[in-house]
């Protein structure tokens, strides 16, 4: 059987992290770290500077659970250097709110994955529509089926999955655009507070996460944690005369 890391960004009482966990424990050994409370949009944020709550919990199902007063991604951190383990899969999720196009830089439950991959694991970030897990929760087998039959871990350490409230099929997607945006408003003298909006504008672009998502497809999005812009650096060494 399989070792499994499970976190979140929605929190240890989440109850996305509940439906994974129930379902992940038929595959192997599953161990729980997850944030004490909501951390969601702390992409890949660690706390590096004062000290922080890890406490061993009961959880039902799963070998053992740690409720971890940060992020995400100290969650994982966590479950590897801080327990000395590595594992053979992360999933991350399922959190309640779509992930897509550019929300994935600041998602926790997508920095959770990333995490994962710096840690030289594979990883699965999960996220569903806010309304319930019910589609989700009758979906998992037939994802994870999907990915380990098609062999996608040959091509990619780490999978964003997004899955809609009616599901037609599956489809392999780009990481889209912009989806929310945000206004700020003062709430109170010097406090201020911001307010997301949906920017989506849907052009049936089935290659696209948002738009395959809101179509009615689970997109799976193969993502990388390497930020060097690889056709800038080709034609700067070009430029230059640098080898490459």
């Amino acid at each position: 059987m399989i070792k499994i890391l499970l976190t979140n960004d929605d929190g240890i009482d989440a109850e996305g992290l509940r439906v994974v966990a129930d379902w992940a424990s038929k595959l192997g050994h599953v161990t729980v770290c997850a944030p004490k409370v909501q951390q969601s949009g702390k992409s890949h944020a660690i706390n590096i500077y004062t000290p922080f709550e890890i406490k061993k919990v009961d959880y039902e199902g799963v070998d053992e659970a740690y409720s971890v007063d940060s992020s995400p991604a100290d969650c994982v951190r966590f479950g590897t250097i801080g327990l000395g383990r590595q594992y053979d899969l992360v999933f991350s999720g399922i959190n309640k709110g779509l992930n897509m196009g550019e929300d994935v830089m600041y998602s926790g439950t997508a920095g959770a994955i990333f995490e994962t991959c710096t840690r030289g694991m594979k990883g699965i970030a999960l996220s569903t529509h806010v309304g319930s897990f019910d589609t989700a929760r009758l979906w998992l087998d037939r994802i994870y089926q999907f990915i380990i039959e098609n062999k996608m871990f040959d091509c990619c350490d780490i999978l964003n999955v997004n899955i809609p409230e009616t599901v037609k099929g599956f489809r392999i997607t780009t990481q889209g655009g912009p989806f929310y945006t945000d206004s700020f408003a003062e709430v109170e003298k010097d406090m201020w507070k911001q307010t997301g909006y949906c920017v989506h504008n849907n052009h049936h672009d089935l290659t696209v996460d948002s738009d395959a998502t809101i179509d009615g497809y689970i997109t799976i999005t193969p993502l990388t944690i390497e930020r060097c812009n690889r056709t800038a650096y080709q034609t700067l060494c070009d430029r230059i005369g640098q080898e490459r």
